[in-house]
């Protein structure tokens, strides 16, 4: 990412005016160029606050189409403010769809996963399966204890989630981690 100080600005006033059709050209304009320092910020404050659907549609897409490694920290930075609910699912949904790496921010995701609804949960559990390939034992381990420690009552329609989660995080039968690990070795390969 870039750091430029005056398309910060011009982004700033453009979502400030409120006219949906320059902020909708001003974030089809993000989506073809390089990212720039603190432009996710400005648009996740701005979907945080507005109810208009197309352009919340529209930051959506830009999300999804980040593909610059060095976005996962100001995508990371964002989800741990504190937003609606709606705005950080669509956050996190957008680590798994964008294909970014945030194999370094697992704990970032299972206190996701503890604390926001269920729509949430989901998205973050689809993460952390993605990039599960890449977490260490020791932090699968740290996850599992974590989750071990916030347990959800059995009624409780996240304590299914959690059993999926710490199934994948633990690959028990050597058949499933063989198999994992191919899975892996030909993400890893394509995802270079």
């Amino acid at each position: 990412m870039i750091r430029s100080e005056e398309k910060l600005k011009g982004l700033a006033i453009v979502l400030k005016k409120g006219d949906n059709t320059q902020i909708s050209d001003a974030i089809e304009v993000l989506r073809e160029e390089q990212p720039f320092i603190d432009a996710i910020g400005l648009i996740t404050s701005f979907y945080d606050q507005t109810d208009e659907y197309p352009l919340r549609k529209k930051i959506e897409e830009f999300m999804i189409d980040l593909k610059d490694q060095s976005a996962t920290k100001e995508v990371i930075n964002e989800l741990r403010k504190n937003h609606k609910p709606d705005t950080i699912s669509m956050l996190v949904s957008s680590c798994w769809q964008s294909g970014l790496n945030y194999s370094d921010y697992a704990l970032d995701f299972i206190k996701i996963f503890l604390e926001g609804d269920y729509v949430a949960a989901i998205e973050c559990l689809t993460v952390i399966e993605e990039f599960s390939c890449d977490l260490t034992r020791q932090t699968k381990d740290e996850i599992i204890k974590t989750m071990e420690e916030n347990p959800f009552p059995r009624k409780n329609e996240k304590s299914t989630l959690m059993l999926e989660l710490k199934t994948i995080l633990l690959n028990k039968s050597i058949k499933t981690e063989m198999s994992l690990n191919s899975h892996c070795q030909i993400y890893n390969i394509y995802h270079q």
